[in-house]
């Protein structure tokens, strides 16, 4: 979902803190983690971008172009179909490089190199990593960050890499501003890397954390695509589990009946009198049913087969639906001393986490959160200003219906995100097709399937 580049001149620690920051990643529940470089060693386009730098034949204008379309193959063909299905790419260099490496120490500028790399993918991170030049240049010599037999750049001269740290400094550091479309990158640093190694990853994990915690959309990909792709992947877990001889071939509630002959509004109006105010406050929980984390995790359980355990059930989060490991604890604690989850005996040998599973009871909100996820802040918001008025009223209310106005974008691409999600899950009812507009999902939302 994310592509995090590292930059920063050479001999500065760029691929010490890539491999760190793959391990940091870990914590978070991406489906996948992978790690690049630019250029790529082992294509023929970045062969060719490496020879230019180690003979240093060409003119900054012949280098741009192979690092461009290195660059540009390796997004589309590579980069972006990860980034699609949920995954985390950091890459050791990026764009940034080639704007200060031949925008700026080649003179071809800044603007130039930017259009001829605007069709490649945008990292979303950019981490810049600084060192001095002289401490730099001593690590390249003592051969500490590069084999024996690898051949010396023709850049890897101090002088050089004083020119490229002020560039570095002067671009990332905001002196001078990133051409488009690269302007769209968040940009932190510099991180020091002078040093020994846990001051480096104390200073990425940091880093890493303050980006995540703001869940920035991506620049690469649909957010909502992402989410639905990993839903599907959940979904076909669940009907590949192992089943009894002579069980039917579908569970019904979890493929089709997922309502349980309720209206969606039926189920707010339950999940919202069922959920403990004070009880919530004091175990530090979510005072709401509402609230971002609680349909995560309750929606992510509906959709797991059998009963998992806290590592199992951040894992399947994904990026979009990320709830930190400390906080699920502590809800699904909760969540099982107001029945909402049940405790099952852990039958794995020498296993100690405690298993669980969301209740068949709650099963029909917590596929609701899943579908209703595009609308979640607005019928969060609704409910805030509505606190008398019956669930029934909330989609005609959030979506304008029955009053002159025009859906704005955002909510014509909520209303899109919903059918999609509907087409994944179902409407809830037996032989009931997916709502086509905003009036057929106000009717979905307040009627119960006829008899």
């Amino acid at each position: 979902m994310y592509l995090i580049s590292v930059e920063g001149g050479d001999g500065s620690g760029k691929g010490e803190a890539v491999r760190l920051l793959g391990e940091i990643a870990r914590e978070f529940p991406f489906p996948s983690i992978h790690i690049t470089h630019e250029p790529r060693r082992h294509s023929k386009l970045g062969k060719l971008a490496l020879e230019s730098v180690q003979k240093g034949d060409k003119t900054p204008l012949q280098e741009a172009g192979l690092f461009a379309a290195d660059r540009l193959d390796h997004s589309h063909t590579w980069v972006i179909p990860i980034l699609e299905s949920g995954g985390l790419v950091i890459s050791d260099r990026n764009i940034h490089s080639s704007l200060i490496y031949q925008g700026f120490v080649g003179d071809l500028g800044l603007e130039r190199v930017a259009k001829m790399n605007a069709a490649a993918a945008i990292p979303d991170l950019v981490l810049w990593i600084d060192c001095d030049p002289e401490k730099a240049m001593k690590r390249i010599q003592s051969g500490t960050l590069r084999m024996a037999n690898a051949k010396q750049e023709y850049f890897e001269t101090t002088e050089i890499q004083k020119r490229i740290r002020d560039g570095f400094g002067k671009l990332l550091g905001g002196e001078i501003p990133n051409p488009k479309p690269f302007d769209k990158c968040t940009i932190i640093g510099p991180v020091l890397n002078e040093g020994g190694l846990d001051d480096l990853k104390k200073s990425l994990k940091k880093a890493l954390r303050t980006f995540f915690n703001q869940r920035p959309e991506p620049l690469n990909v649909d957010s909502d695509k992402v989410d639905q792709s990993l839903i599907e992947s959940l979904l076909r877990d669940m009907k590949k589990q192992q089943r009894l001889p002579g069980a039917p071939g579908e569970f019904e509630p979890i493929h089709q009946g997922w309502l349980d002959g309720k209206s969606p509004s039926d189920w707010l109006r339950m999940a919202e009198n069922s959920w403990p105010v004070k009880s919530a406050k004091d175990s530090d929980v979510p005072a709401n049913p509402l609230a971002r984390s609680a349909w995560s995790v309750i929606g992510t359980l509906s959709l797991m087969s059998g009963s998992c355990e806290i590592p199992r059930l951040h894992n399947s989060f994904g990026p979009i639906r990320n709830v930190t490991q400390r906080h699920t604890q502590r809800l699904v604690r909760w969540l099982i001393s107001e029945n909402w989850i049940f405790k099952q005996q852990n039958h794995v040998p020498f296993s100690e986490g405690q298993m669980f599973k969301l209740r068949d009871q709650k099963l029909g909100y917590g596929r609701l959160a899943i579908a209703l996820w595009p609308i979640r802040r607005e019928l969060s918001s609704w409910r805030k200003a509505n606190k008398d008025s019956n669930w029934e009223e909330a989609i005609e209310d959030i979506f304008l219906l029955g009053e002159e106005k025009s859906l704005s974008p955002k909510l014509k691409l909520a209303f899109e995100n919903i059918k999609l999600r509907l087409n994944i899950l179902s409407s809830g009812h037996v032989n009931c097709p997916v709502p086509q507009s905003p009036e057929e999902l106000s009717i979905w939302w307040k009627l119960q399937p006829p008899e």
